[in-house]
């Protein structure tokens, strides 16, 4: 593998504002070279603030830019759900497919690469494989798992010392366990992130819930990001729409911790081959 990498046939290590992606971009560094590697972010636009903090100081420790990428076409993830009246779906959530995947197969299509290095951890590993079957082209590979690395081990990664000390993003400190689109809240965030949020972030469980009844309206039918994956199972509102009475909202649901979900790198919730608790819990729905 590594005769194959060079600087004109560059490793791609995607960095999503997580703790796992940054430590693999880390490790890509120390095993291919400063200058075989390229670091890559797909802007969502509706990223926490913190997440650019975090970028800077990540900029700092492995003395090289992150390149940011992005979709033109629109100005943030309600962008996408307005323009294309939707939310979660069977094959995953709209805004990653827009945002994430599209972006990350065009700049497949029009740079050189070795191989691409994602943040899977060792409780990925599943994952890890459906998407190295549905991606061939990606080539991609997974030094996490190489080195057989959770996620809590990646947190003990980061440098703290005289010279550089990087705190995580602070959505880990709140207690979350990805650190995706929290501007607005991960709309695959499952019942139990949703719960958190309504206790701990007000402010953003409410425009959600304005949000689901503006796209319900505009479209005619229930658009919701949550399903009940319990016995009778059924779509879920963040908060009762007047027009549908009779479908549940996430106050009739049994209290639920969030469950750790994958760091979103432009493969989520698309063509995968397996699903974890977490892909369960969340909305599976139109």
């Amino acid at each position: 593998m590594i005769s194959e990498v060079s600087k004109n046939n560059p490793v791609i290590a995607w960095w999503s504002g997580g703790i796992t992606s940054a430590i693999t971009c880390w490790i890509c560094i120390n095993w291919f070279g400063l200058d075989n590697v390229r670091i890559i972010f797909m802007d969502t636009k509706s990223e926490d603030d913190d997440t650019y903090r975090f970028k800077s100081d990540c900029e700092k420790w492995y003395g090289k830019e992150i390149e940011v990428i992005t979709n033109p076409g629109y100005d943030d993830v309600e962008d996408v759900w307005f323009k294309h009246l939707s939310l979660n779906i069977a094959s995953g959530a709209k805004c990653s497919e827009v945002m994430k995947i599209t972006v990350r197969k065009r700049f497949e299509a029009v740079n050189k690469y070795s191989f691409q290095a994602f943040g899977f951890d060792i409780d990925e590993i599943k994952r890890a494989k459906a998407m190295s079957a549905n991606n061939p082209s990606a080539n991609p590979f997974f030094p996490l798992i190489a080195l057989c690395l959770a996620k809590k081990d990646c947190l003990t990664m980061l440098p703290n010392d005289l010279f550089l000390t990087i705190r995580p993003p602070r959505t880990y400190q709140m207690g979350y366990l990805n650190n995706n689109c929290f501007k607005r809240g991960c709309i695959q965030g499952g019942i139990g992130y949703w719960q958190k949020m309504k206790r701990e972030q007000p402010e953003k469980f409410d425009a959600m819930a304005v949000v689901e009844h503006r796209l319900t309206d505009l479209k005619g039918e229930p658009v919701t990001m949550l399903k009940d994956q319990s016995k009778g199972g059924g779509l879920v509102f963040l908060k009762p729409h007047p027009n549908y009475p009779d479908m549940k909202d996430i106050s009739m649901m049994k209290g639920r911790e969030p469950k750790p979900l994958m760091e979103c790198n432009g493969f989520c919730g698309t063509n995968d081959l397996v699903t974890n608790d977490t892909e369960t819990e969340i909305n599976y729905a139109t």
